[in-house]
């Protein structure tokens, strides 16, 4: 359960007299999210017909100054006509207040539920929302260096050691001994680069049918290469869950999608498969981390580093090149 702090009723209603959305008439803790305490809010709305927000209080991993970041890029997103939350303010025009030391924000409620199984439909839908949210952004002012950058991945493996990364599986310590050096050693500088969401998983997407009507969860936003944020994408989107079957028709469809709102240019399609490696490290690292510091007995469902660690071993598989070549 993703509540980590537990707050009274009394309390609920007062904080959610300070922003003009009517008077609480119901809230529910939400199970779903690792970093934050999360409610669904039901209020009267202002005019009655009644409205729902999601109340996140940030936990873990957020600091509060990053908060100006995140909360504003999604009220410049939500004005350009995408898909995504807007802030609510409170009654000053505070973008969140803080309980008791920890920051809160009230946020738009946005319909649909996240895909399990994604159709090539949904597929193509992503990547399009993916392409319209990087140019809707480009006159977003903010800027944040991506913190699960390269030098974070190398921090990770240094902390874990080779033999926590071989606790888990020998080869998977190999890979990452191959992989993160030519990673580092070949990571292009010169691409296009702006606001990138960086985390695109389809958990982070609400759908009805095919239509995307929530992109969530920007807390890993930054400023970071457009094509890296689609690598993430696509390994996120492309495979199985534990990463042992790839997708072909998703994987068409999706670069499909963003292609269709924002063609690549041959430097960024020939820098794809090195970028892709490099999301799998990024997320093969933090849960190899999470994997050696998490005692076994916790009361937490430890998600499987191997997982990317096959991702990882598909892009860079020579055979594998054709994924990201022109249709």
């Amino acid at each position: 359960m993703a509540v980590y702090t537990h707050l009274g009723a009394e309390v609920l209603g007062q904080l959610v007299a300070e922003f003009d959305v009517g008077e609480l008439t119901s809230v529910k803790g939400i199970a779903e999210g690792i970093s934050n305490s999360n409610w669904l809010v039901e209020t009267t709305g202002k005019d009655g017909t009644g409205a729902r927000f999601i109340l996140t209080m940030y936990e873990f991993r957020i600091e509060v100054k990053e908060l100006p970041f995140f909360l504003s890029l999604l009220d410049h997103l939500s004005a350009k006509g995408c898909p995504v939350p807007r802030t609510i303010h409170d009654r000053q025009g505070n973008l969140y207040r803080l309980l008791d030391g920890k920051a809160v924000a009230l946020i738009e409620f946005l319909p649909g539920v996240s895909v399990s199984a994604p159709t090539p439909g949904q597929a193509h839908a992503v990547g399009r929302a993916l392409a319209q949210m990087q140019l809707a952004a480009a006159d977003f002012t903010g800027q944040r260096e991506n913190a699960m950058g390269r030098a974070e991945w190398q921090r990770l493996a240094h902390e874990c050691g080779t033999g926590g990364l071989a606790e888990i599986d020998p080869a998977f310590a190999d890979l990452v001994a191959r992989e993160l050096p030519a990673a580092i050693a070949q990571w292009p500088e010169n691409l296009p680069s702006g606001t990138i969401h960086a985390d695109l998983f389809p958990d982070n997407v609400l759908m009805l049918g095919d239509e995307v009507t929530g992109l969530i969860d920007f807390y890993f936003a930054c400023t970071d290469l457009f094509a890296y944020d689609l690598a993430v994408t696509h390994a996120a989107w492309c495979f199985s869950n534990d990463g042992r079957q790839f997708d072909p028709a998703l994987s068409a469809a999706l670069i499909a999608g963003y292609e269709a709102v924002r063609p690549l240019s041959i430097q960024e399609r020939v820098a794809l498969p090195l970028l892709a490696r490099g999301a799998c490290l990024r997320f093969a690292l933090t849960r190899a981390w999470d994997w050696v510091n998490t005692p076994a007995d916790a009361l937490v469902t430890r998600k499987d580093p191997l997982a990317f660690g096959r991702r990882l071993e598909f892009y860079a598989d020579p055979a594998n090149a054709g994924v990201f070549a022109a249709a």
